[in-house]
């Protein structure tokens, strides 16, 4: 984050001790190699509308060495005023922050919340580095920072552009334009490492022009004498259910093959193909045909029923399990046609000749759709009173467009 933009003055609240961990680089070094060595080149990559041209591109073989170590680095922090309370149980959230938007109120709410403010490990999805739609600021460690927590941070993708839909009309420029995943604790993380995932489209040849992939990103943390894995999670929205499926996969051997762990995060598990347009659309006459409430009821609430049961089926084939840790049936997102930040989005690769349709489809609904796509697994853990709270996203001014989700993991 740049002296002066907002969230600065959190940093004066805290003393963080910025550390070099599994030879990644600081986040001070990152931004220096971005600042002088990426961005003066990004017009120019921006001419590349695919990733096969971007590799052609004489500017981009200039720096891709650059682009690479930036985005295969892990940001971390040690606290130096975090305190442990021993107890017998760790509270966990996951949140998709949509970005860190709503920087402000979502601190406050790690603050007071009567929930949050319990929570001793966070795996936040979607946080920014120096993007002008979160003005700025680089989320991750500035949560840290503020709570006093030790965290990890991973960066997925370089965007090109300000964002997508509505994040497009925001004012000012990028200032380092990295989006990643981050894992924030009161427990020290050790072994943390970045898990690269594959891209379920070319993220060059969309609007949102990306140059990276989505990453998992996982640590090991100390408590009550064991030893727990925790993995946040975002498997990728534009993709097949295979794809999400892979994803998982691909995550699933990077643990240790046995053991205490916790994966949670944006599953994306909306039971759609949505690599293309067309298949999208095909899904969503198959979905009409089947009854929109009847899909809503058994399917979007409980996508391992049928349209991601591939992906559930993993899960518990490594040992993890998904019904203890989840409030089953509970929405964690809610798409409403009159939703314009939702319907920007997905006019940027639906046609507009679709929304009518979709309309239509939600006519006994009143306009609205719930999905599950926020999710937990365990294994070698006792958890109880897993949770949805809905009041963070369900007020006038939304702290993001999902609902953070919790569970509380019990030591005997």
């Amino acid at each position: 984050m740049r002296p002066g933009s907002r969230g600065g003055r959190y940093y004066e609240e805290s003393r963080m001790q910025i550390e070099n961990w599994n030879s990644s680089k600081a986040a001070e070094e990152v931004a220096q190699l971005i600042r002088t060595r990426i961005k003066p080149l990004l017009a120019e990559l921006s001419t590349s509308q695919s990733s096969a041209a971007l590799l052609q591109n004489p500017a981009y073989r200039e720096i891709q060495p650059i682009v690479e170590e930036v985005l295969h680095s892990v940001q971390t922090a040690k606290s130096l005023v975090v305190s442990i309370t021993p107890k017998s149980t760790m509270r966990v959230l996951a949140w998709n922050i949509e970005r860190g938007k709503q920087f402000t109120g979502q601190l406050e709410a790690f603050r007071h919340h009567p929930y949050l403010a319990e929570c001793d490990v966070l795996l936040l999805t979607e946080t920014d580095v120096g993007m002008a739609r979160s003005a700025n600021v680089d989320v991750a460690q500035a949560l840290a920072g503020a709570l006093g927590f030790h965290y990890a941070f991973t960066p997925c993708y370089l965007s090109l552009v300000k964002g997508s839909g509505i994040e497009r009309d925001v004012d000012g420029d990028n200032d380092l334009g990295l989006h990643g995943n981050a894992i924030l604790s009161r427990y020290p993380l050790q072994n943390i490492q970045a898990i690269p995932l594959t891209n379920g489209i070319d993220k060059m040849a969309s609007r949102e022009q990306r140059i990276g992939r989505q990453a998992a990103l996982s640590a090991e943390i100390e408590v009550q004498g064991q030893t727990v894995t925790v993995v946040c999670v975002h498997l990728d929205a534009n993709s097949s259910q295979q794809h999400r499926a892979g994803q998982m996969k691909t995550i699933l051997k990077t643990l240790p093959d046995h053991g205490p762990a916790i994966v949670g995060g944006d599953w994306n598990t909306t039971t759609f193909n949505s690599s293309t347009a067309f298949h999208a659309i095909m899904g969503f006459w198959l979905r009409v045909f089947m009854g929109p409430g009847n899909v809503i009821r058994n399917h979007y609430l409980h996508p391992y029923r049928r349209f991601e049961r591939r992906l559930f089926e993993l899960l518990e084939a490594a040992g993890f399990e998904y019904r203890d840790s989840n409030v089953l049936g509970e929405h964690t997102i809610y798409y409403h046609v009159e939703d314009l930040r939702a319907h920007k989005g997905l006019a940027e690769w639906v046609p507009g000749w679709c929304f009518p349709f979709i309309r239509w489809s939600l006519r006994e609904h009143g306009g609205g759709c719930p999905l599950k796509i926020d999710w937990f697994a365990t294994r070698g853990l006792s958890v109880r009173d897993p949770r949805v709270i809905h009041d963070l996203r369900e007020r006038p001014a939304p702290l993001s467009d999902h609902d953070a989700i919790g569970v509380d993991v019990v030591f005997e």
